[in-house]
């Protein structure tokens, strides 16, 4: 069973050339029991031997959300009035918005799971992986092509989903301020009915190395209400794509589905939460790097949004995105952000936001950070993904297009887990210790 480890680490095959059988700690076991309650082979994880390839299939359920928690209420009444909501949701001022989505988000923070503010179930999944191969090896050393090129330490990304005209025209003084810390960011437009993209706003924004991204189609909240609406509407999303040159698409509102990503014609998707529990839909993907949906590229949102954190938290303070920002980062993962030109107009709104444009820079600084837009990340990861780490010689190369920017790195199994170092870093940014999973316990499969 390579799939796992070999995609997610880009490792030998001979790390992955034999079906293993793992039994889960009991934390991970405990949060995937959790989960996935409904379904009566995930009921009692404590203690199972599960074979690697059942460990992949839970980690694809989890990045495509098909655990209980994650959900819509579909019952008709609900629906009715998401239907309500969306029709009058243009009328209604930010405060009247606001108190509705707080009543409809109530009880948020007693969800179990994934667990708020941010969850790394799938990497734990991959982690422990390796270690079970490693230890079924006999190595303490397990090579692998590190995650960001030149061994940047992680990745941060800036994201604007542009709602109404005011914002629209916000969006100049929005490229003056990312520009300002040196950010480049990508800008998600609504193709119908919220306003009129011209072909000026899309020179605008590409002629100042910012990109340009399609927001949904009307961003009414029933893009995924149904196939058929979704048929009937997804051609049109892929026309807007090709007009406004973006690779890159995300839906309104965070709806999603993403078993029907298959008909979208986009390079990457940017639809999905870490953990959904402040977005109208629940769920999330639980992980902190991208992953592959078929041809997609997803890469998760893992960072609250501005409007959450404004209007359902009533913060303007950065230290839920620090505390989220901050965890990524010594994890090595993807920092996903989105912040609304609509909600950054005002002055106390836009002095947060210059903050948190700082704490970005001063994260690149000091953390070897890599600030990229998502068309950087998408052709970054792609070319990963194919790359080869082969033995030349007496040491390690690694093949294929791309391979010039990419870092050699080494998982070593300690006393307290996984320890990541990259060839050419120094140890104080190249090395983190994970979470152990040491004494997992493991088989080969006869």
């Amino acid at each position: 069973m390579t799939g796992a480890i070999v995609d997610f680490f880009r490792c030998p095959e001979w790390f992955a050339d034999t079906e293993l059988r793992v039994r889960l700690q009991d934390d991970l076991a405990s949060k995937l029991e959790t989960a996935w309650s409904h379904d009566p082979f995930w009921r009692e994880l404590q203690g199972q031997w599960l074979s690697a390839s059942k460990i992949y299939e839970l980690i694809d359920g989890l990045r495509r959300e098909h655990y209980e928690q994650a959900s819509t209420d579909t019952k008709l009444g609900a629906i009715a009035v998401r239907e309500a909501y969306y029709l009058v949701r243009p009328l209604l001022p930010v405060p009247v918005r606001r108190h509705l989505q707080k009543f409809a988000l109530r009880g948020w923070e007693e969800r179990p799971f994934p667990q708020w503010p941010l969850d790394r179930t799938v990497d734990d999944l991959h982690r422990m992986l390796l270690a079970a191969a490693m230890k079924h090896k006999r190595v303490q050393r397990a090579p692998f092509i590190w995650f960001w090129p030149k061994g940047y330490s992680s990745c941060l990304m800036m994201t604007h989903d542009v709602e109404q005209k005011a914002g629209l025209r916000f969006c100049s003084t929005l490229m003056d301020m990312d520009d300002s810390v040196g950010i480049k960011s990508s800008f998600q437009l609504v193709p119908e009915q919220r306003y009129k993209v011209s072909e000026k706003d899309l020179d605008l924004i590409r002629s100042r190395g910012f990109e340009v991204n399609v927001h949904d189609l009307n961003h009414d909240g029933h893009l995924f209400r149904n196939r058929e609406k979704f048929r009937s509407r997804v051609g049109r999303i892929n026309e807007y794509g090709r007009k406004f040159g973006a690779s890159g698409f995300r839906a309104g509102a965070l709806y999603r589905n993403q078993d029907w990503y298959e008909s979208f014609e986009f390079a990457y998707d940017m639809s999905v939460p870490n953990v959904a529990h402040l977005d109208p839909q629940h769920g999330g993907c639980c992980t902190i790097f991208p992953y592959f949906l078929g041809k997609i590229l997803e890469l998760p949102v893992t960072a609250i949004q501005d409007y959450s954190l404004f209007h359902v938290l009533g913060s303007y303070s950065i230290d839920m995105w620090r505390k989220q920002m901050s965890e990524i980062v010594a994890h090595h993962g993807l920092v996903n952000v989105i912040a609304h030109p609509d909600y950054l107009i005002e002055n106390r709104a836009r002095q947060t936001y210059k903050e948190l444009l700082q704490y970005m820079s001063d994260l690149r600084a000091n953390e070897s950070a890599w600030i990229a837009t998502p068309r950087e990340v998408n052709d970054w990861w792609r070319q990963r993904s194919k790359m080869k780490l082969v033995w030349q010689g007496e040491e390690w190369s690694i093949t294929g297009e791309g391979s010039e920017r990419a870092a050699i790195a080494h998982a070593d199994l300690g006393e307290d887990g996984l320890v990541y170092s990259v060839e050419g870093r120094s140890s104080d940014a190249a090395r983190h210790h994970e979470p152990t999973f040491l004494r997992t316990d493991c088989e080969a499969l006869g």
